[in-house]
C-alpha cells in the first residue's frame, strides 16, 4: 500500500466513523474539510471503499427509500450505496489512531492526523505535535543552510522564494509551538453547537487542546452508483 493510500483510507474510515456516508457525500468531505485530498477522484476513492469492504471494516448498505428504489429500477439507475463503519472497522481506526511513528509528522499525513485530533488522545496528540515539530526544525534548518550556501548566486526571485518558504515553515513552527503550549495546560477550544467536524466525536480520549484564538477548520454533482 502506498503512503497517500494509506492516508486516504484512514480519512475515510475516520468519516465514517462519524456516520455513514455514500461515496460522493465522502468525496465532499475529503474535498472540503479535509484540503489534502482535493485532487482525489471517484476513480481513486472508489478502489479504496472497495479494499476496505474486503477487509471487513465497511459495508455496503442500500442508501435509497422505497420509492426511490422504484424510481431506480424504473429509470434504469442503479441504486445508492451507503459506507457503513463496522465493529472491527472502529477497531481498526482506533489502532491507527494510536501510532505516532514518522510518518505521522510528513506534510500530508499530518494534515489528516490533524483533522481527527479531536478522536485522539491527549498524549497522542502531544507526541505528533512533538514529532512534526522537531521535522519542521530539522528542515528550517536545512533551509537556512542552503540558502546561506548559496545566496550570492540566486536572482531575486528566486531568493524571495526560497525566503517565502522559509518564512511558512516558520509560521507553523510557532503555529504548533501554541498548539503543544494548549495541549500541556490543557485549554480547550469552545466550538458552535453546529459545527460538524470529524473533532465532535471525542470518545477516544480527553478533550481538545486548540488555542482559543484558532480557527480548526481547513479551508461534480453525480448520482453515487455501486462501482
Amino acid at each position: 500500500m502506498s503512503r497517500r493510500s494509506g492516508i486516504l483510507e484512514f480519512a475515510v474510515l475516520g468519516l465514517l466513523r462519524e456516520s455513514p456516508m455514500h461515496g460522493y457525500e465522502l468525496r465532499k468531505r475529503l474535498n472540503t474539510s479535509l484540503g489534502v485530498f482535493r485532487a482525489f477522484s471517484y476513480g481513486t476513492l472508489y478502489p479504496c471503499l472497495k479494499t476496505l469492504v474486503a477487509n471487513g471494516w465497511l459495508i455496503e448498505e442500500s442508501g435509497s427509500t422505497p420509492e426511490d428504489a422504484l424510481a431506480a429500477t424504473l429509470t434504469g439507475r442503479r441504486a445508492k450505496i451507503v459506507y457503513r463503519l463496522t465493529a472491527e472497522g472502529k477497531e481498526h481506526f482506533e489502532e491507527l489512531l494510536s501510532q505516532t511513528g514518522p510518518d505521522a509528522y510528513e506534510d500530508e499525513h499530518f494534515a489528516a492526523r490533524f483533522a481527527f485530533f479531536g478522536q485522539t488522545s491527549r498524549d497522542v496528540r502531544m507526541r505528533v505535535l512533538e514529532g512534526r515539530r522537531s521535522r519542521l526544525e530539522e528542515r528550517l534548518e536545512k533551509m537556512r543552510a542552503s540558502l546561506a550556501r548559496t545566496r550570492e548566486r540566486l536572482d531575486d526571485y528566486t531568493l524571495e522564494l526560497q525566503r517565502h518558504g522559509m518564512e511558512s515553515v516558520e509560521r507553523e513552527v510557532r503555529w504548533l509551538n501554541e498548539l503543544i503550549e494548549s495541549e500541556r495546560t490543557g485549554r480547550d477550544v469552545k466550538r458552535p453547537a453546529s459545527e460538524g467536524s470529524a473533532q465532535q466525536d471525542n470518545t477516544s480520549g480527553e478533550t481538545g487542546g486548540l488555542p482559543r484564538h484558532r480557527d480548526s477548520t481547513r479551508p461534480d454533482p453525480s448520482d453515487d452508483t455501486t462501482r
